[in-house]
């Protein structure tokens, strides 16, 4: 796609863009499996329409239900690429399918994805502006703030941007899977979208249910914002003082009494998942300390 900007050659027309490998869904499917080392079986099931098959997508998947439904509609349409034009114009010789799934699993094992499908904003959650999100709100807010001294505070910086993804929340992992089910049935994001990078967070990064609206390792602050169904708007923000305290805050900006009733219904939660969330930031060391429930 970088070859044709500034390309008059490719100017006012068309092309087709596609690898060698002429492949259906479901041959793509089981060559994954395949090369993933994984056991698969496919069951042709004609009575399901693609409606009913983007939800279940959505549901085990970390797609969102758009992606969903336009994946499955696809399936509806045969599209072979023909024209190779484009290939020739460019000199570019596309790889096949089994080198493309490679290349892609080492470019995630290695840390190398420079972006993924998961890090756009999600439709109507919010405005594309982040910058309108980074003050966080005083007024007409209701909080939760942990607070706590640290005996090592580099790796408390870094246990801080390893958050969430395979790490997990550091407390309670079992609920925050819970509270992403549920999202999923509200049609939210739910937890399985992860993280890009198992240890690197920057601004605009997807990190499970949240966005990251400030991330300056710098200035010892990580900032997200809720993409999860809320009745409200929410924040979760840490930030390591001058005197290495480790302060944690729980925003939220109720939308009416519902986003009230929300926030009061889950404060026996918060106050055993933000504490033990605190606490096991301040002391976790990979490989060594076990993620404490305690």
């Amino acid at each position: 796609l970088t070859g044709v900007l500034g390309n008059r050659s490719c100017y006012n027309d068309s092309f087709d863009i596609g690898g060698p490998d002429v492949l259906t869904y479901k041959q793509m499917m089981l060559l994954y499996s395949k090369i993933r080392g994984l056991s698969l079986s496919i069951l042709d099931v004609p009575v399901m329409s693609p409606k009913l098959s983007s939800y279940w997508l959505y549901f085990v998947t970390s797609t969102s239900y758009k992606l969903a439904l336009n994946l499955v509609d696809s399936m509806r349409v045969e599209v072979i690429t023909c024209d190779t034009r484009l290939q020739e114009m460019l000199h570019i010789k596309p790889i096949n399918y089994t080198d493309a799934i490679k290349l892609a699993f080492e470019k995630i094992e290695q840390n190398q994805v420079v972006s993924s499908w998961k890090d756009s904003l999600v439709s109507g959650r919010f405005r594309k502006d982040l910058n309108h999100y980074i003050k966080v709100p005083e007024y007409g807010c209701l909080k939760d703030r942990q607070s706590i001294k640290l005996k090592n505070p580099e790796q408390a910086l870094e246990n801080i941007w390893s958050i969430g993804g395979k790490r997990g929340w550091y407390y309670a992992n079992s609920l925050w899977k819970i509270r992403g089910f549920i999202d999923k049935l509200w049609g939210g994001v739910g937890l399985r979208r992860g993280r890009t990078h198992s240890n690197e967070l920057y601004e605009g990064d997807s990190l499970d249910f949240w966005r990251v609206l400030l991330a300056d390792k710098e200035e010892r602050r990580l900032l997200l914002f809720a993409e999860m169904r809320v009745p409200g708007e929410a924040w979760l923000d840490w930030e390591i003082d001058d005197d290495n305290i480790l302060h944690q805050t729980a925003t939220f900006r109720p939308r009416g009494l519902w986003g009230r009733l929300y926030w009061f219904s889950m404060l026996p939660f918060h106050y055993f998942i933000f504490g033990g969330m605190i606490r096991n930031i301040a002391r976790y060391e990979p490989k060594t300390t076990p993620i404490s429930n305690s």
